[in-house]
Protein backbone atom coordinates (compact mmCIF):
# COMPACT_ATOMS: atom_id res chain seq x y z
CA UNK A 1 0.00 0.00 0.00
CA UNK A 2 2.89 2.16 1.03
CA UNK A 3 4.34 1.53 -2.23
CA UNK A 4 1.19 2.64 -4.22
CA UNK A 5 0.70 5.56 -2.65
CA UNK A 6 4.48 6.87 -3.20
CA UNK A 7 3.92 6.37 -6.59
CA UNK A 8 0.53 8.14 -6.88
CA UNK A 9 2.27 10.98 -5.33
CA UNK A 10 5.22 11.13 -7.82
CA UNK A 11 2.79 10.77 -11.06
CA UNK A 12 0.44 13.50 -9.25
CA UNK A 13 3.84 15.78 -8.86
CA UNK A 14 5.09 14.86 -12.28
CA UNK A 15 2.36 16.08 -13.99
CA UNK A 16 1.95 19.04 -11.93
CA UNK A 17 5.39 20.28 -12.19
CA UNK A 18 4.76 19.57 -16.27
CA UNK A 19 2.16 21.41 -16.53
CA UNK A 20 3.27 24.46 -14.48
CA UNK A 21 6.39 24.34 -16.11
CA UNK A 22 4.80 24.37 -19.57
CA UNK A 23 6.84 21.28 -20.90
CA UNK A 24 5.76 17.94 -22.57
CA UNK A 25 6.21 14.71 -20.76
CA UNK A 26 7.53 11.64 -23.67
CA UNK A 27 6.35 8.99 -20.94
CA UNK A 28 4.22 8.43 -18.38
CA UNK A 29 5.68 9.03 -15.43
CA UNK A 30 5.37 5.50 -13.30
CA UNK A 31 2.73 2.90 -13.59
CA UNK A 32 -0.11 3.70 -15.18
CA UNK A 33 -3.46 3.28 -12.98
CA UNK A 34 -5.09 -0.28 -13.32
CA UNK A 35 -8.37 0.82 -11.64
CA UNK A 36 -10.55 3.59 -11.26
CA UNK A 37 -9.79 4.16 -8.10
CA UNK A 38 -6.26 3.94 -8.76
CA UNK A 39 -6.49 6.83 -11.28
CA UNK A 40 -8.85 8.82 -9.38
CA UNK A 41 -6.19 8.62 -6.23
CA UNK A 42 -3.81 10.56 -8.73
CA UNK A 43 -6.01 12.97 -9.68
CA UNK A 44 -6.99 13.62 -5.59
CA UNK A 45 -3.31 14.01 -5.06
CA UNK A 46 -2.60 16.49 -7.81
CA UNK A 47 -5.30 18.70 -7.02
CA UNK A 48 -3.61 20.26 -4.22
CA UNK A 49 -0.55 20.62 -5.53
CA UNK A 50 -1.65 22.74 -8.71
CA UNK A 51 -2.35 25.69 -6.09
CA UNK A 52 -5.49 26.98 -7.74
CA UNK A 53 -8.79 27.48 -6.74
CA UNK A 54 -10.98 24.01 -8.70
CA UNK A 55 -14.31 26.29 -9.95
CA UNK A 56 -15.80 23.60 -12.09
CA UNK A 57 -15.00 19.93 -13.37
CA UNK A 58 -15.51 18.62 -16.87
CA UNK A 59 -17.41 15.05 -17.83
CA UNK A 60 -16.25 12.96 -20.39
CA UNK A 61 -17.32 10.31 -22.35
CA UNK A 62 -15.88 6.72 -21.49
CA UNK A 63 -16.61 4.49 -25.21
CA UNK A 64 -16.07 0.73 -25.82
CA UNK A 65 -14.71 -1.43 -24.93
CA UNK A 66 -13.30 0.33 -21.81
CA UNK A 67 -17.11 1.40 -21.14
CA UNK A 68 -17.51 -2.24 -20.45
CA UNK A 69 -14.73 -3.41 -18.75
CA UNK A 70 -14.65 -0.38 -16.16
CA UNK A 71 -18.42 -0.29 -15.88
CA UNK A 72 -18.74 3.56 -16.38
CA UNK A 73 -19.71 5.66 -19.51
CA UNK A 74 -18.03 8.48 -18.26
CA UNK A 75 -15.28 10.18 -16.52
CA UNK A 76 -14.21 13.78 -14.51
CA UNK A 77 -11.29 16.11 -13.87
CA UNK A 78 -11.07 19.77 -12.34
CA UNK A 79 -11.35 23.04 -14.18
CA UNK A 80 -9.07 25.65 -12.24
CA UNK A 81 -9.87 29.50 -11.82
CA UNK A 82 -7.09 30.53 -13.94
CA UNK A 83 -8.06 28.52 -16.76
CA UNK A 84 -11.60 29.91 -17.15
CA UNK A 85 -12.39 32.93 -19.80
CA UNK A 86 -15.89 34.79 -20.19
CA UNK A 87 -16.56 35.30 -23.84
CA UNK A 88 -18.88 38.15 -23.41
CA UNK A 89 -19.97 38.96 -26.90
CA UNK A 90 -22.03 36.24 -29.54
CA UNK A 91 -17.93 36.69 -31.46
CA UNK A 92 -15.44 37.24 -29.22
CA UNK A 93 -12.37 35.11 -29.72
CA UNK A 94 -10.34 34.06 -27.20
CA UNK A 95 -7.15 31.65 -26.82
CA UNK A 96 -7.21 28.26 -26.43
CA UNK A 97 -3.85 27.25 -24.28
CA UNK A 98 -2.86 23.79 -25.23
CA UNK A 99 0.76 21.87 -24.44
CA UNK A 100 3.67 22.29 -26.94
CA UNK A 101 4.66 18.75 -27.54
CA UNK A 102 1.57 17.30 -25.55
CA UNK A 103 -1.81 16.71 -26.52
CA UNK A 104 -4.08 19.03 -27.56
CA UNK A 105 -7.75 19.56 -28.86
CA UNK A 106 -10.84 21.50 -28.80
CA UNK A 107 -14.43 20.21 -27.76
CA UNK A 108 -17.57 22.79 -28.41
CA UNK A 109 -19.63 21.83 -25.35
CA UNK A 110 -22.45 22.72 -22.94
CA UNK A 111 -21.99 23.94 -19.50
CA UNK A 112 -24.04 24.06 -16.86
CA UNK A 113 -24.38 26.08 -14.04
CA UNK A 114 -24.95 24.72 -9.91
CA UNK A 115 -27.79 27.19 -8.49
CA UNK A 116 -28.13 25.34 -5.16
CA UNK A 117 -26.00 23.11 -3.30
CA UNK A 118 -27.24 19.72 -2.19
CA UNK A 119 -27.75 18.10 0.86
CA UNK A 120 -24.86 17.77 2.04
CA UNK A 121 -25.22 13.84 3.23
CA UNK A 122 -27.00 12.67 -0.32
CA UNK A 123 -25.23 10.52 -2.50
CA UNK A 124 -27.39 9.30 -4.61
CA UNK A 125 -29.13 11.50 -7.62
CA UNK A 126 -31.89 11.00 -9.55
CA UNK A 127 -31.86 13.28 -12.78
CA UNK A 128 -34.80 15.40 -10.95
CA UNK A 129 -32.92 16.08 -8.47
CA UNK A 130 -29.97 17.20 -10.63
CA UNK A 131 -32.21 19.75 -12.46
CA UNK A 132 -33.25 21.29 -9.96
CA UNK A 133 -29.75 22.21 -8.38
CA UNK A 134 -29.07 23.58 -11.88
CA UNK A 135 -29.64 27.13 -12.66
CA UNK A 136 -28.00 28.12 -16.13
CA UNK A 137 -26.94 26.62 -18.96
CA UNK A 138 -24.03 28.27 -21.21
CA UNK A 139 -22.09 27.70 -24.49
CA UNK A 140 -18.77 26.68 -24.93
CA UNK A 141 -15.66 24.80 -25.44
CA UNK A 142 -13.56 22.51 -23.26
CA UNK A 143 -9.79 23.01 -23.95
CA UNK A 144 -8.46 19.44 -23.65
CA UNK A 145 -4.80 19.66 -23.19
CA UNK A 146 -2.07 17.55 -21.16
CA UNK A 147 1.84 17.22 -21.34
CA UNK A 148 1.71 14.05 -21.87
CA UNK A 149 1.10 13.19 -26.02
CA UNK A 150 -0.41 9.57 -24.78
CA UNK A 151 -2.81 10.22 -22.48
CA UNK A 152 -5.82 9.45 -24.68
CA UNK A 153 -4.46 6.65 -26.51
CA UNK A 154 -3.67 4.60 -23.34
CA UNK A 155 -7.15 4.45 -21.96
CA UNK A 156 -9.79 6.39 -19.61
CA UNK A 157 -7.53 5.67 -16.30
CA UNK A 158 -4.72 7.54 -17.57
CA UNK A 159 -6.77 10.48 -18.83
CA UNK A 160 -8.36 10.67 -15.60
CA UNK A 161 -4.91 10.60 -14.18
CA UNK A 162 -3.94 14.06 -15.55
CA UNK A 163 -7.15 16.29 -14.22
CA UNK A 164 -8.95 14.51 -16.87
CA UNK A 165 -7.33 15.69 -20.12
CA UNK A 166 -8.16 19.40 -18.93
CA UNK A 167 -6.29 22.99 -19.66
CA UNK A 168 -9.31 25.40 -19.90
CA UNK A 169 -12.63 26.20 -20.10
CA UNK A 170 -14.29 29.33 -22.67
CA UNK A 171 -17.58 30.53 -21.53
CA UNK A 172 -19.80 31.32 -24.11
CA UNK A 173 -23.63 33.05 -24.06
CA UNK A 174 -26.09 31.65 -21.61
CA UNK A 175 -29.13 29.65 -23.00
CA UNK A 176 -32.27 31.53 -22.48
CA UNK A 177 -34.79 29.51 -21.02
CA UNK A 178 -32.77 26.88 -20.78
CA UNK A 179 -35.28 24.20 -19.00
CA UNK A 180 -37.40 24.38 -22.27
CA UNK A 181 -34.72 24.85 -25.07
CA UNK A 182 -34.21 21.47 -26.12
CA UNK A 183 -30.94 22.02 -26.61
CA UNK A 184 -29.77 18.36 -26.24
CA UNK A 185 -31.87 18.44 -29.67
CA UNK A 186 -29.64 21.48 -31.75
CA UNK A 187 -27.71 20.74 -34.39
CA UNK A 188 -23.74 21.57 -33.56
CA UNK A 189 -20.94 22.19 -35.72
CA UNK A 190 -17.23 22.39 -35.20
CA UNK A 191 -14.67 23.67 -37.43
CA UNK A 192 -10.69 23.77 -37.62
CA UNK A 193 -9.69 26.87 -39.89
CA UNK A 194 -13.04 27.15 -41.77
CA UNK A 195 -13.07 23.23 -42.61
CA UNK A 196 -15.90 21.19 -40.59
CA UNK A 197 -14.43 18.79 -38.15
CA UNK A 198 -17.53 17.34 -36.63
CA UNK A 199 -20.93 17.89 -36.09
CA UNK A 200 -23.66 15.96 -33.66
CA UNK A 201 -26.50 16.63 -30.69
CA UNK A 202 -26.16 16.13 -27.42
CA UNK A 203 -28.84 13.90 -27.45
CA UNK A 204 -26.22 11.10 -28.52
CA UNK A 205 -25.11 10.84 -25.46
CA UNK A 206 -25.93 8.17 -22.97
CA UNK A 207 -28.82 9.62 -20.82
CA UNK A 208 -28.24 13.07 -22.58
CA UNK A 209 -26.14 15.84 -21.04
CA UNK A 210 -27.90 15.63 -17.75
CA UNK A 211 -27.08 12.47 -17.02
CA UNK A 212 -23.53 13.52 -17.24
CA UNK A 213 -24.20 16.85 -14.19
CA UNK A 214 -26.02 13.77 -12.49
CA UNK A 215 -22.87 11.42 -12.70
CA UNK A 216 -20.31 14.43 -11.78
CA UNK A 217 -22.64 15.24 -8.54
CA UNK A 218 -22.51 11.63 -7.66
CA UNK A 219 -18.84 11.51 -8.05
CA UNK A 220 -17.60 14.22 -5.78
CA UNK A 221 -20.19 13.32 -3.63
CA UNK A 222 -18.29 10.08 -2.88
CA UNK A 223 -14.70 11.96 -3.26
CA UNK A 224 -15.86 14.47 -0.70
CA UNK A 225 -15.77 17.85 -2.90
CA UNK A 226 -18.19 20.38 -2.41
CA UNK A 227 -20.84 20.67 -5.05
CA UNK A 228 -21.60 24.77 -4.18
CA UNK A 229 -23.32 27.37 -6.17
CA UNK A 230 -21.23 28.65 -9.08
CA UNK A 231 -20.02 25.67 -9.87
CA UNK A 232 -19.55 24.83 -13.79
CA UNK A 233 -19.98 21.61 -15.37
CA UNK A 234 -18.63 21.21 -18.68
CA UNK A 235 -21.21 18.17 -19.72
CA UNK A 236 -18.94 16.81 -22.96
CA UNK A 237 -17.89 16.60 -26.05
CA UNK A 238 -20.67 16.98 -29.07
CA UNK A 239 -19.15 17.04 -31.73
CA UNK A 240 -16.14 15.04 -30.77
CA UNK A 241 -12.79 15.71 -29.59
CA UNK A 242 -11.02 17.48 -32.38
CA UNK A 243 -6.83 17.40 -32.13
CA UNK A 244 -5.58 21.10 -33.15
CA UNK A 245 -2.11 23.02 -32.84
CA UNK A 246 -0.80 26.51 -31.88
CA UNK A 247 -2.41 28.79 -34.44
CA UNK A 248 -5.28 26.89 -35.75
CA UNK A 249 -8.78 28.96 -35.30
CA UNK A 250 -11.83 26.91 -33.91
CA UNK A 251 -15.52 27.77 -34.15
CA UNK A 252 -18.52 26.05 -32.53
CA UNK A 253 -22.42 26.65 -33.70
CA UNK A 254 -24.70 25.93 -31.76
CA UNK A 255 -27.78 25.80 -33.22
CA UNK A 256 -29.13 29.17 -34.06
CA UNK A 257 -27.70 30.74 -30.43
CA UNK A 258 -24.60 32.02 -31.18
CA UNK A 259 -21.38 31.20 -32.97
CA UNK A 260 -18.02 31.08 -30.64
CA UNK A 261 -14.37 31.43 -31.89
CA UNK A 262 -10.91 30.51 -30.29
CA UNK A 263 -7.61 30.74 -31.68
CA UNK A 264 -5.47 27.77 -30.12
CA UNK A 265 -1.88 29.11 -28.27
CA UNK A 266 1.01 26.82 -26.76
CA UNK A 267 0.80 27.40 -22.72
CA UNK A 268 3.52 28.74 -21.56
CA UNK A 269 2.65 27.25 -18.20
CA UNK A 270 1.60 28.79 -14.37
Amino acid sequence: MLQLETMTQAIAEAFVGARRAGRALVQYPGNPPTALSEAYAVQDAAIPLFNDTVVGWKVGRINPPWREELGTSRLVGPIFSTSVQKLESHRKEAEGLIFKEGFGAAEAEFIFRIGTAPSPNQREFSIDDTSALIDTVFCGFEIASSPFPGINDLGPLVTISDFGNNNGLLLGPEIPDWRSAQFDQWDVVTQVDGHEVGSGKAESFPGGTLESVRFLIENLALRGFPVVPGLLISSGAVTGVHQVVAGQSVEARFGNLCSLQCTIQNSSGK
